[in-house]
């Protein structure tokens, strides 16, 4: 295995070769036989998400703390549900701001 670095070799290829490598319409040739690009299907993700909120949603209905905790909410006091339920709130926020901007990047 060699040690040489990046730069060598971009100052050795540089040395060896004057320009570019003409393709004569091989680059265009390439692009005609590349198959469509197939469209995302955005159902499996939008039933595994609501799949998921129903089941986050039937696992929580008899928990005291979602019930203290927006009733405590609503009325503006500050107790340990209360808070825990806009902690919970506040992250998912964020985890959702932070994919969005994730995948924005991404295209």
């Amino acid at each position: 295995m060699s040690h040489t670095s990046d730069d060598e070799l971009d100052a050795l290829l540089r040395r060896s070769f004057d320009g570019p490598v003409p393709d004569e319409g091989f680059s265009e040739k390439l692009m005609q036989r590349l198959p469509p690009h197939r469209r995302r299907i955005a159902w499996p993700l939008w039933s595994g998400v609501l799949a998921g909120v129903g089941a986050g949603g039937l696992s929580l209905l008899r928990a005291p703390l979602l019930g203290d905790g927006l009733r405590d909410w609503l009325r503006g006091e500050w107790s340990a549900p209360a808070v825990a339920l806009l902690l919970a709130a506040t992250g998912m926020s964020l985890l959702a701001c932070w994919w969005s901007m994730a995948e924005a990047d991404a295209r």
